[in-house]
C-alpha cells in the first residue's frame, strides 16, 4: 500500500429484494453492481439479508403459524449457498464493473436441509470470493432461522485500495466485534441493516446512533446499507390491522448512509430505493489515527488483554 492513501467513492444500496426469489434478487443486486461501476464507485454495499430477503415478518406475525412457516420454508429454499451459480453471477457483475461488493445473503450450506447464517459475502473488482463475515449472534427472532456465526469470519479482507470489514445490524454495537477489526486496520467498515426491527426500535435512530461513535472509534469511514420495507413484503406477511398500521408508516423509508471517521454523516437522506454516494479521502483516516488509535498507541496492553477465538466454527461440508 502506498504511504499516501487513494481518494475513493463509496456506495451505500437503499433497496428491497425481490422478496424471497433468490434469483431475481441475485439479478437485482447485479444490476445495482452495475449501475455503481458505471457511476465509478469503488465498493457497494447492500442490505442485511438482501438475498433472498431478511425474515421481518416475524416482527409482525406469530412466528410458529401457518403463514410464517411456510415464510419460514421459502426462505431456506431460496437462501445461497457459497460458492455457487448464484455467487459466481455476483463475482462477474463485480469483475465488469470493476468494483468491489460486500452483499447480505441468506447463507445455507450445500447438500443440507436445515441452517442458516446471516452472512455478508466480500467479493474483489476482479470477481474472486475474498471471503465471508457470519452474523455472530441473531437479534431478536432472527434466532428462529438463523444460527450464530464464529470467530473464524471476524476478519477483514484486501482490496486495491485497503483493507475492509463488516459487521451485520446490531453487532456494530458490540464493542468487542468492533475491537476484534479495529485492530486489523480496515479503511471502510460495511454496516448492513434491515429494513426495519420492531415497533419499538427506530432505525433512523439506532443507525446513526451506533455507527457515527463505530467511525470515530475504528478510525474509519462507514458504509451503511438499508432494507426498504416494499407494499409486496407487506401482503406477503398478511399481517393484522395494528402491524399493518406500523408497516405502512415505514414503507419505502430507508437509512443509507456514509459516516466519516470523525463521525460526521457525508450523505443526504434518500427517498425510495436507489444508491447514496459518497467521495472520500482516505487520509482523513490517519489525522484520526493520530489523535486515537485504539488497536495502538492509544491503548493500553500491558491493562488490556483481548483475543478471538476461532477454534469453535465447525467444517462446512458440501
Amino acid at each position: 500500500m502506498s504511504d499516501i492513501l487513494p481518494q475513493i467513492t463509496l456506495a451505500a444500496v437503499q433497496a428491497s429484494s425481490v422478496h424471497l426469489d433468490r434469483t431475481a434478487t441475485v439479478a437485482k443486486a447485479c444490476a445495482l453492481i452495475a449501475e455503481a461501476g458505471a457511476k465509478g464507485a469503488d465498493l457497494i454495499a447492500f442490505p442485511e439479508g438482501f438475498i433472498p430477503a431478511h425474515p421481518c415478518w416475524f416482527t409482525v406475525r406469530p412466528a410458529t403459524d401457518k403463514i410464517s412457516l411456510g415464510l419460514s420454508r421459502q426462505l431456506f429454499q431460496n437462501a445461497v449457498v457459497i460458492p455457487s451459480a448464484d455467487t459466481d453471477a455476483l463475482a462477474q457483475a463485480c469483475s465488469d464493473a470493476g468494483i468491489t461488493a460486500v452483499v447480505g445473503v441468506c447463507e445455507k450450506r450445500a447438500g443440507t436441509t436445515g441452517t442458516l447464517f446471516n452472512t455478508q459475502l466480500f467479493i474483489g473488482p476482479d470477481g474472486q470470493l475474498l471471503g465471508k463475515h457470519r452474523k455472530l449472534m441473531p437479534t431478536l427472532a432472527e434466532k428462529l432461522v438463523h444460527t450464530g456465526g464464529h470467530g473464524d469470519t471476524l476478519s477483514t479482507f484486501e482490496t486495491p485500495f485497503g483493507r475492509i470489514s463488516g459487521l451485520v445490524c446490531g453487532e456494530n454495537g458490540n464493542p468487542l466485534a468492533a475491537y476484534a477489526l479495529l485492530s486489523q486496520y480496515p479503511l471502510v467498515h460495511v454496516a448492513s441493516w434491515p429494513a426495519f426491527v420492531s415497533p419499538t426500535v427506530s432505525l433512523a435512530d439506532v443507525i446513526p446512533t451506533i455507527t457515527r461513535g463505530l467511525a470515530v472509534s475504528m478510525g474509519c469511514f462507514v458504509v451503511n446499507s438499508t432494507g426498504v420495507l416494499t407494499q409486496e413484503a407487506i401482503e406477503v406477511y398478511q399481517a393484522g390491522e395494528a402491524e399493518r398500521g406500523f408497516m405502512a408508516a415505514l414503507k419505502g423509508q430507508g437509512h443509507a448512509s456514509v459516516i466519516g471517521p470523525s463521525g460526521q454523516v457525508l450523505t443526504a437522506p434518500l427517498a425510495g430505493e436507489g444508491i447514496v454516494y459518497a467521495s472520500v479521502d482516505l487520509n482523513e483516516i490517519v489525522l484520526r489515527k493520530v489523535a486515537m488509535d485504539f488497536a495502538g498507541h492509544y491503548n493500553r496492553s500491558d491493562v488490556f488483554e483481548f483475543r478471538v477465538r476461532t477454534d469453535g466454527a465447525p467444517t462446512d461440508k458440501g
